[in-house]
């Protein structure tokens, strides 16, 4: 785990990789507590009897929307920023599902610093970052993630 306490140590990653989390199983009780929390249901996800037979995948798959959502807690196994007053997400430029998550498989985060740049006391922060999936080529997922960083 990498340790930032100030602007300048942050932008001494910039253009190099940051870190690679552990990996997480995106297992079918987390799609459907996931489904639940926003109401999609769709068969896809939640039906693996169904899913077996008539998916393209022979298996349920994770909403696209779980797997971005696990990024802050792999962010979290890969940096600890001190020395803050807050941290804001501040959106996901060029965000790009490239492989279907099934049911039981192991995602990882893997995050470059692409930007970062000083506003007035801000740092504004580029992740390129990738959700991996365990044993396969093609990304679960790809962007960059912008973050404000307000250091004390």
């Amino acid at each position: 785990m990498v340790t930032i306490n100030s602007y300048d140590e942050f932008a001494q990653f910039l253009g190099k990789n940051i870190g690679v989390s552990d990996y997480v199983e995106l297992n079918q009780e987390r799609i459907n507590t996931f489904a639940d929390a926003t109401l999609d249901h769709q068969w896809i996800h939640v039906d693996t009897e169904r899913a077996k037979t008539e998916s393209p995948f022979k298996s349920t798959i994770a909403h696209g929307y779980l797997t971005l959502s696990m990024l802050p807690y792999l962010w979290n196994q890969i940096i600890k920023v001190n020395n803050l007053k807050m941290m804001i997400n501040y959106g996901i430029d060029k965000m790009k599902f490239g492989q279907a998550v099934l049911s039981g498989q192991r995602i990882r985060l893997v995050a470059d610093l692409y930007n970062i740049q000083n506003l007035r006391g801000v740092c504004k922060a580029e992740i390129k970052f990738a959700l991996e999936i365990e044993g396969e080529k093609k990304k679960a997922l790809e962007g960059i993630a912008i973050f404000l960083y307000y250091f004390n």
